[in-house]
């Protein structure tokens, strides 16, 4: 009997496939949103369309509005639905290691030489990978399986120099939670803890009433 390798592409794509993403139809949400930073409390409103661009209203501190602004962005770009053709191919992938917890560990080649992932139990568990000239490393401890794909529940992210190899800030904890609203997985908490030189800070961002948006008749 001969075991077939599936090749490191197969294994990574199979992963990548398995991320949780909404669909095209996805009519966008609105939420009010809770922002605390360490003693402090803010509240405002979120929207995020259809074409998942997000908006921040009722927000009056600049830089809360900016913090929350870049949450509601980054929590609708992961959701977005690209095939891996779109995302990888001009890359090509071979086997690296395996480690201590069996995560495989797929090695980046072609355009994006350099970066890579690991893949555990058909989930992406590492990211390495060069983005706005910072390489970014995150490692996801748990996550959530929603039956239609998986989504990081917990996950911490660290920054560095891509010349000097020097982590730039601290290293982040996230904590992501989900609720369904409709039939689509949404973003409800996320608490991140940045430890920066022995200082903990913390921030958490609570989206409560979550509400899609009615569908624009097309």
């Amino acid at each position: 009997m001969t075991v077939t390798q599936i090749s490191a592409q197969e294994l990574f794509q199979a992963a990548y496939e398995n991320r949780y993403t909404w669909d095209q139809n996805f009519p966008g949400y609105t939420a009010d949103i809770t922002f605390k930073e360490d003693d402090k409390v803010i509240t405002g409103k979120i929207r995020v369309n259809a074409d998942l661009k997000a908006e921040v209203f009722d927000v009056e501190d600049e830089q809360a509005q900016k913090i929350i602004h870049g949450q509601a962005w980054e929590i609708a770009i992961h959701r977005v639905r690209r095939s891996f053709e779109q995302t990888h191919s001009t890359n090509t992938f071979s086997y690296g290691k395996t480690d201590e917890t069996g995560a495989v560990e797929i090695l980046v080649g072609g355009k994006s030489e350099g970066d890579g992932y690991k893949v555990r139990n058909n989930e992406v568990c590492y990211v390495h990978r060069l983005i706005h000239g910072t390489f970014v490393t995150i490692n996801t401890f748990s996550s959530h399986d929603t039956g239609e794909g998986y989504l990081s529940h917990t996950y911490d992210s660290v920054y560095h120099d891509p010349k000097t190899g020097e982590q730039r800030g601290g290293r982040s904890e996230f904590t992501d939670e989900y609720e369904k609203v409709g039939k689509y997985f949404i973003l409800n908490r996320r608490e991140i803890r940045t430890e920066t030189e022995g200082q903990v800070s913390t921030q958490e961002f609570i989206f409560s009433n979550i509400k899609l948006l009615e569908p624009v008749a097309g």
